[in-house]
């Protein structure tokens, strides 16, 4: 009889699961993670902290909504720290958290992947749309 290859349920439990199940809690993390804006507002914020009209400068294309949505998700997980300074009026700034800097240095990898090779894909993609277009 073949040994599974699955890890135990306990030990799933102990790392937060499986991202590949539906209803596993990494999932939900790497939903949110790698959001539309998700991503883009981890490593905007890699730099050191932004107030919030600073990040959606820096983003382009996010409205106000999806950027305070994906804010707001970012804490709520941990990632993202919201500071308020009393001031009048109050001057709020987002830096990311330990544990979203540790997530944060990995994207700024794949970002820097992604610029090197951008060309390289985009030929790709040209190649394929001329074959497909036979």
């Amino acid at each position: 009889m073949k040994a599974s290859s699955q890890p135990s349920e306990s030990a799933q439990d102990d790392t937060g699961g499986d991202a590949f199940h539906s209803g596993c809690p990494a999932r939900t993390v790497l939903d949110h993670v790698t959001s539309r804006w998700g991503v883009l507002v981890l490593t905007g914020l890699g730099a050191g902290p932004l107030r919030f009209y600073e990040l959606q400068t820096k983003i382009e294309g996010i409205s106000e909504k999806m950027l305070s949505q994906t804010l707001r998700t970012l804490v709520r997980d941990g990632l993202i720290e919201r500071t308020v300074e009393p001031s009048s009026p109050p001057k709020v700034s987002y830096s990311l958290t330990s544990l979203g800097e540790g997530l944060a240095q990995p994207l700024q990898q794949l970002f820097d992947w992604i610029r090197d090779h951008a060309l390289t894909v985009s030929a790709a993609q040209d190649r394929h749309d001329a074959q497909s277009s036979r």
